[in-house]
Order: structure tokens, then sequence, then C-alpha cells
């Protein structure tokens, strides 16, 4: 069984549902089984930001319950900066006072891998959407899985919600029916993980990025805090 750094540490109880999806933030699994939808955001979460809390937000408007989920690997790039376990005390601070939104680790890092696992744990009568932005859309629908028509399988099983991020996603007529678009607001494309590292690093400002719940342990993970004013 698989169990976070942030389980031990904590003496949490983990739970480990079918193929690894796992719960660090508390005991066992807090999703409402076969509760209609439930929409999963994988992300780095390096560190999480008010965009992300936005599309958050957004995505619960249309499923009610959504999971951030934090993979054990990543199919397109490694850990830098915080560790694992720093990301999912970030998370899980982070949902504590997000109604309706949940932490999970899942060992696969593609997002068919997350969305079965999903499945699997909350129940065969769900409906469980993909969360991510424009860029991370265009990536899903060109990435070389090993065979043919996993794209088209993925999201006959999994509709697509995208948050548009410098321009929206244009579907294939095919699949567009598939595509819930996430409205965001005019200053979403602006705000990024990458930004506040940035501005950590050059002593700029950069608490407005990160939600204020989890900006203490932002300045503790990620080095020297911005100036203040």
């Amino acid at each position: 069984m698989y169990m976070s750094a942030v389980g031990r540490a904590r003496g949490a109880c983990i739970k480990t549902v079918q193929v690894a999806l796992s719960f660090p933030c508390g005991c066992g699994n807090p999703i409402v089984r076969d509760a209609g939808r439930v929409a999963i955001f994988p992300g780095a979460w390096n560190p999480p930001t008010v965009a992300h809390l936005e599309v958050v937000r957004a995505a619960r408007n249309w499923a009610g319950q959504v999971l951030l989920v934090l993979p054990k690997a990543f199919p397109h790039k490694t850990f830098e900066g915080a560790g694992f376990s720093e990301r999912l005390e970030l998370l899980c601070g982070l949902t504590e006072s997000e109604p309706g939104t949940f932490v999970a680790v899942a060992e696969g890092g593609l997002y068919l891998e997350m969305a079965e696992e999903t499945l699997r744990c909350c129940g065969p009568e769900t409906e469980v959407g993909l969360v991510c932005g424009r860029d991370a859309a265009e990536r899903i629908a060109s990435w070389d899985y090993g065979r043919a028509g996993v794209f088209e399988e993925m999201i006959g099983r999994h509709p697509l919600l995208v948050a548009a991020r410098a321009g929206d996603y244009v579907p294939a007529a095919a699949y567009a029916e598939r595509i819930v678009r996430l409205a965001m607001p005019a200053w979403f494309s602006e705000v990024s993980s990458t930004e506040v590292r940035r501005r950590i690093a050059a002593g700029e400002d950069w608490q407005a990025l990160v939600p204020a719940a989890i900006a203490d342990k932002v300045e503790q993970f990620y080095g020297k805090a911005g100036k203040n004013g």
C-alpha cells in the first residue's frame, strides 16, 4: 500500500482504493459515492494559486464535488521546487475552507488513468469530468498514448472541463459536445505557479497570487518572501 509522506508525518489514516487512489488529508474516502458528478483536477500544484482556486470553484458549479489530484509521477515533468509532501500539505490547507473540495494522490500520471481510478472509487453511476486549462487540453488531445483511439475513448467516457488560458480551446467538431467551457475572469491568464516562484526568487510581491489560507506555507516552502506593501 502506498502512503504519502504527509500521512506518515501526521499519522493520518490513508485508504488506498483499488489502484492506489489515496486521500492524505483525512481518514478514508471523503467523496459521496454515486452522487452524480465529480470533477477531478490533476496538477503539479507548484504552488497552488488563486487562478487554480478560480478553476476549482467554476468546476464545482458543474460537479458539486471536486477532487484535486497530485500524481505520484508526471508523464511530462519531474518534481522541482517544493517536494511531494510539501505540495500535499499546501493542497490540504487549501481545501479546508473550500466545501466539496478534496485532495487525492494518484499513482498514474495520465488523465485517463486518474479518471478511471476516480470512477472505481466514486461508483459506477458517477460521471467523472476532467478539469484542465487550454494548454493542457491541447496536450491531452495530441499526446502519444501508444495506440490509436485512446483520447477518443477517454473523452467519450469523461468530458473535459476546460478553463480558457491565453485563448479558448477549440476542439475538433467530432467531440466538441464533450467540452465544458469554464468561464474565467480577465486576470486569470496572468496568474501562474511559475510567476509566483519567479516573484519569490526576485523578492517581488507575490502574496496576492496565492490563496491567503496557504500563503504562510508557500513562504516557508519556497524561500524568501516578497516585499511587503
